[in-house]
């Protein structure tokens, strides 16, 4: 892969990892850190890339483990991040029903969590999301038809009028 073609593969593929990422572990800046530095080892290994059947999958899967391993660090070592060093990150407002969506995911045990958003955002096949998670397919049809039933109920309590509200 040359630079030319690492630089489409990057502009083409960077969006949809990080919001892919983002709806996995429900932090856009730590997505956005990890897939950045997935795409820096990418490019470190874009010999055995330019052979892999699927390089967006390879980027997927090191930004999650990347974003894993600083979560561990972190709790180990008892403190959140230090984002005091970082400059302050403009972003569009948030769509209501992805913050909904974004958050309904975060109360999924990871598991689940990743396998929908693997079949659902990311549009991979149930055989594809077994090889990228190294569990078999039945695990993951498990994982996707226990999860949409949670994440269904999540969501629909979120639509439920609340109760202690005051009505006009």
């Amino acid at each position: 892969m040359d630079e030319a073609e690492f630089d489409d593969f990057y502009t083409s593929s960077f969006a949809r990892i990080t919001g892919q990422l983002y709806a996995m572990i429900g932090d856009r800046d730590e997505a956005q850190e990890c897939v950045q530095e997935a795409f820096v080892r990418a490019w470190a290994h874009r010999r055995r890339l330019s052979r892999a059947e699927f390089p967006e999958a390879w980027v997927r899967t090191t930004a999650y483990r990347l974003a894993v391993s600083r979560w561990r660090r972190r709790k180990l070592a008892g403190r959140p991040a230090d984002r005091a060093l970082s400059p302050p990150v403009r972003t569009e407002a948030a769509d209501e029903n992805r913050v909904a969506l974004v958050a309904a995911l975060r109360r999924l045990p990871e598991s689940q969590r990743h396998a929908l958003v693997l079949h659902h955002l990311c549009d991979l096949p149930v055989h594809a999301v077994a090889r990228e998670t190294g569990v078999p397919e039945g695990t993951v049809k498990a994982r996707l038809s226990r999860g949409r039933a949670a994440l269904a109920a999540l969501l629909a309590s979120n639509d439920a009028p609340d109760p202690g509200a005051q009505h006009a």
